[in-house]
């Protein structure tokens, strides 16, 4: 893990030419892209299948959930709760990539989606996976369905964009304040050595969720950078300011 609070000034530039170039390759790859975006597909994350339907986020295609699934699989596995194995919420799961890949390291898990679909997806994802045991989806807004609970471990690949969704899909790209409830909310489901997992992009508004989550008295410090041409991806760590560093 890369070490040190991040300040809110810190801003993280895509190249330019690199960006034109990036772009320039991805439109020769488009077409059979979109094949994959528009029909049920079967993608693999190391090995793992994952379905991915229609009107849910392809984990592998926009990258974003694949990259969350291997840094929790290569994530220190947190202490075992006062009830058992410890627990992880995955926020905004879409396909299920985030929550698998939790189950498969240890935790028992509760996946939420306000997508229905996303919700049908992963469901099937964790059947897939033989691992109806350790996975429970739930349909809801943000942590509505887990009022109440406490976890170790929260995983949110957030909407990037700010604006109102023109449709299920558009629900993982757009969002009016999801960043800012997300954030306001997140110390009341932390166990007091829990921390979230937060995956940015240079694509979005990155500085807003940095921001909200700061203003929310949250310790945050980024874990991976990865450069995908046209855009950087980070998953930062944030934790209440009690504990331990990560």
């Amino acid at each position: 893990m890369l070490k040190g609070t991040i300040p809110l000034e810190e801003t993280v530039r895509v190249n330019p030419y690199i960006r034109i170039i990036s772009l320039a390759w991805f439109k020769l790859k488009r077409p059979f892209l979109l094949h994959r975006v528009r029909h049920p597909a079967l993608e693999y994350i190391d090995a793992v299948p994952m379905l991915s339907l229609p009107d849910v986020l392809n984990p592998v295609v926009f990258r974003g959930g694949s990259l969350m699934a291997r840094t929790v699989a290569n994530s220190p596995l947190a202490a075992p709760s006062s009830t058992g194995a410890p627990r992880a919420l995955d926020m905004g799961t879409g396909a299920g990539a985030g929550a698998i890949f939790a189950a498969r390291r240890g935790y028992q898990v509760v996946g939420v989606d306000l997508n229905p679909e996303a919700v049908r997806c992963a469901r099937l994802n964790v059947i897939l996976n033989n691992l109806e045991d350790h996975v429970d989806i739930r349909h809801g807004d943000l942590f509505a369905p887990v009022e109440g609970e406490r976890f170790s471990l929260v995983l949110f690949n957030p909407p990037f964009f700010r604006g109102k969704p023109k449709d299920l899909l558009d629900l993982a790209w757009r969002g009016t304040d999801v960043l800012e409830r997300f954030a306001t909310e997140l110390p009341s489901v932390l166990e007091p050595e829990g921390k979230a997992l937060i995956l940015l992009s240079t694509d979005g508004d990155a500085a807003g969720m940095l921001q909200a989550l700061h203003a929310n008295h949250l310790i945050v410090e980024p874990v991976i950078r990865k450069h995908f041409g046209n855009e950087i991806m980070t998953i930062y760590s944030a934790r209440r300011p009690s504990t331990a560093a990560a």
